[in-house]
């Protein structure tokens, strides 16, 4: 049994809060400048180096590359044989997003209630996601999610009679409803299966898997980059100006379900699609 003392946790959760608004993971830097480089629309090329420069400037500066700093969604994958001292661990994620988002001078975008509106001031509470592995590490992931994209975000209850062509359809349908307004060039979150609420977390946590890197069931494969190439031909394009490059990538992500449904959710993001990983 392995001993960590939460104020770690507090540490490096501040760190990630920092760099995540400043710096793109290399996968969607490199996505963005794939993207520049491949654009066919004169416009959507210059709105994507415009896109790519704000990017330097926002690292060389410290200035965040969003002025939508996010609501920090944080995925705690734990070690079963990790013991936590010196304090409550969920106590322990919020004091690091608190410190981060002082300390970076990061807006603090987040309500203690959504009717009556009253500010937090320190953009906590977090939303945390606790899952089990096995071994003695602990696997951190701080994902800032902006509103913009989040918005448009969908949820589909599909019969299971829909099949992979009602998938299609509800992603495409999503897509196309967001149009300008998440941002785009996006990254596209989709799951399917389990429940109402499974279904929105797998879409969530697809955002996090790097550009490029795809499913490892066949099928899924197929449809990721078969959705990518229809959302890409929807000229919504970089900015919703028009343009070839309307997506970086669809990641789908899927769990079994019920014999009576077939649950899809489909989280978008926006260019400036944030994570970072740790490992404590």
């Amino acid at each position: 049994m392995r001993t960590l003392n939460v104020g770690e946790v507090t540490e490096v959760i501040k760190e990630m809060c920092i760099e995540a608004n400043h710096f793109l993971s290399e996968d969607m830097q490199c996505a963005l400048q794939k993207a520049k480089d491949a654009e066919k629309a004169a416009l959507g090329k210059q709105i994507l180096e415009q896109l790519c420069e704000n990017m330097e400037i926002a690292g060389k500066d410290m200035i965040p590359i969003c002025q939508d700093t996010g609501m920090a969604v944080v995925f705690m994958e734990i070690g079963q044989d990790i013991h936590f001292e010196g304090g409550f661990v969920e106590d322990a994620v919020n004091e690091g997003v608190r410190q981060g988002y002082a300390e970076g001078f990061l807006r603090k975008s987040v309500v203690k209630d959504p009717i009556l509106r009253e500010n937090t001031q320190d953009n906590t509470p977090a939303i945390v996601h606790y899952s089990m592995i096995p071994g003695d590490k602990v696997k951190i992931t701080v994902a800032p999610k902006g509103f913009g994209s989040e918005n448009m975000s969908r949820v589909f209850m599909l019969k299971p009679a829909d099949g992979i062509e009602g998938v299609k359809n509800a992603v495409l349908t999503a897509v196309k409803d967001a149009g300008p307004n998440a941002c785009p060039p996006m990254v596209v979150g989709v799951g399917i299966g389990g429940t109402f609420e499974k279904c929105a977390f797998m879409a969530k946590k697809a955002l996090t898997r790097s550009v490029g890197q795809y499913s490892e069931i066949p099928y899924v494969q197929e449809l990721e980059k078969e959705l990518l190439e229809k959302i890409n031909r929807s000229g919504i394009g970089p900015g919703g100006l028009g343009g070839t490059t309307t997506a970086l990538a669809v990641n789908i992500n899927t769990y079994p379900t019920h014999i009576a449904g077939l649950p899809v959710a489909v989280n978008i993001c926006c260019h400036v699609n944030r994570h970072v990983i740790r490992i404590l």
